[in-house]
């Protein structure tokens, strides 16, 4: 079986993408400011110990998206932005099937994996694009866009949503 042209360039332009993909003992960059947010469990690739650590800057080199949603905890609707959630856990390798966010004080909650590749989840570092300082929300919010599905207008959703995160550990 011969293959045509096209098929031949779109096999070439596959295994060029799958050559640039990070091996399993990848490391990360070293973060250079403060770390905010740990990664742990089952990640493929790690800077510290045995955690993928990111600071600020880390996370702002990442795909950068934003979106306006109500929220059950705001008046109005809010600008949140920042990665998506699964940008980070892809920068990290993660392969489990459920994420334990854990926050500053020490809230937890699980979210199972199918989330963030159902829904664009943010990891928001800037509400109203201003930066989420500690005492507010932040430094890290994860958001899920509450008004892009009648869905996810439920509990278990605003349940997910963890402000103040500082760690994520993938089961």
């Amino acid at each position: 079986m011969t293959t045509s042209p096209f098929r031949r360039a779109l096999l070439i332009g596959a295994l060029a993408c799958a050559a640039q993909v990070l091996p399993a003992h990848a490391t990360l960059a070293q973060p250079e400011g403060p770390v905010i947010l740990s990664i742990t469990g089952k990640i493929d690739v790690r800077n510290q110990g045995d955690q993928a650590a990111f600071d600020l800057e880390m996370l702002e080199k990442l795909p950068q998206r934003s979106f306006t949603t109500q929220t059950p905890w705001d008046k109005k609707p809010t600008k949140f932005t920042g990665p998506l959630l699964r940008d980070v856990l892809a920068a990290a390798k993660a392969r489990g099937q459920t994420i334990t966010a854990l926050a500053l004080n020490d809230y937890k909650t699980t979210i199972p994996m199918d989330d963030v590749t159902r829904f664009d989840v943010l990891l928001a570092h800037r509400i109203n694009d201003e930066p989420i300082p500690v005492r507010t929300k932040g430094p890290l919010f994860i958001i899920y866009p509450f008004d892009a599905k009648p869905e996810l207008k439920a509990a278990r959703y605003y349940e997910r949503s963890a402000w103040q995160l500082r760690s994520l550990t993938i089961d």
